[in-house]
């Protein structure tokens, strides 16, 4: 059977969440965090390793509360991402307070995962069929194209993926015929509306988005050499921060354009309707602990799951 690793993407600092660690909150009825349902469906659909990408200061805290009963039931490994893990040649710029974004915590996987592998959030739920349709991806046979990367991105509906308490960072795709990615645009501050959903605008009005585009929630399908790409580009990324050197992050969806731009890679979205809910900000809590719970009382989850 071919190995196939879940890489989680702990390491968010949780500003707007109020500065706690909001990946280790207890959301399911016996005490479960949201990773722990992630981990779940995906040992269900067949993955057979986790790495957990998350920050040496949290290391103690995250490998007693998750990692040490996570490693009874499926082999686990853990990456580091660090502010000043950089390049020869740079160094982290004076005021900087924060990592560098998701690109970076891939990046940190570099020897650590070396077989195809999803890449999820931490503090996001995605339900089951995400996991079914990346893995099954995963390990098919996908033969090169002109040399082009074959990877995958689970699609969610706009509408299923808003918070009831403030504007979120979403991938915006564009979607071919055939299911594959021609371009993603990371679009920050939507928010929920009566006619479905908008765009926060610098002067505060409103550009209305379609609420039943598809978005990506940082949910991807790599092969091993992505991370020898994300090395590659890196250097480039920081010699070109300008005025942005503190805030500018090495982003996933920004990458993966990137790549499609220089029609480098065959992206093949897979759709799924399921509803996501996650911890953007500390109002989220009491709904997603209730949604976690009626989960469990219609029968998707155990009570207990490890």
């Amino acid at each position: 059977m071919k190995n196939t690793t879940l890489v989680i993407m702990a390491a968010g600092i949780g500003s707007r969440f109020g500065g706690g660690i909001k990946q280790l909150t207890s959301f399911g009825p016996s005490g479960e965090i949201i990773m722990d349902y992630s981990i779940y469906d995906a040992i269900e659909a067949g993955f057979n390793k986790v790495v957990f990408v998350t920050r040496r200061d949290m290391f103690h805290d995250f490998k007693e509360i998750i990692g040490d009963r996570i490693e009874k039931v499926i082999p686990v490994e853990y990456a580091f991402q660090e502010m000043n893990d950089l390049p020869d040649g740079f160094s982290v710029p004076e005021g900087r307070t924060k990592p560098w974004g998701t690109g970076q915590a891939i990046l940190s996987c570099r020897g650590i995962v070396k077989e195809p592998f999803a890449v999820i959030n931490a503090d996001d739920y995605y339900g089951k069929s995400a996991f079914r349709k990346v893995h099954d991806f995963l390990v098919a046979q996908h033969p090169a194209s002109n040399g082009r990367y074959q990877f995958c991105m689970a699609g969610f509906v706009l509408r299923n993926t808003l918070s009831e308490h403030g504007g979120v960072t979403r991938g915006i795709c564009q979607v071919n015929e055939a299911h594959e990615l021609i371009a993603i645009e990371e679009t920050r501050g939507i928010v929920k509306t009566d006619d479905g959903a908008a765009v926060v605008q610098e002067d505060g009005t409103l550009r209305p988005v379609d609420p039943d585009s598809l978005v990506s929630m940082n949910f991807w399908g790599f092969t091993p050499d992505f991370i020898d790409e994300l090395a590659t580009g890196f250097p480039a990324f920081l010699a070109d921060l300008g005025e942005n050197r503190l805030k500018a992050e090495y982003l996933l969806p920004t990458i993966v354009d990137g790549l499609l731009k220089e029609h480098r890679v065959d992206l093949s979205v897979l759709a799924s309707s399921d509803h996501w809910f996650g911890v953007t900000f500390k109002n989220d809590v009491p709904y997603v602990r209730d949604a976690f719970h009626a989960l469990v009382e219609n029968g998707v989850y155990p009570k207990k799951l490890f």
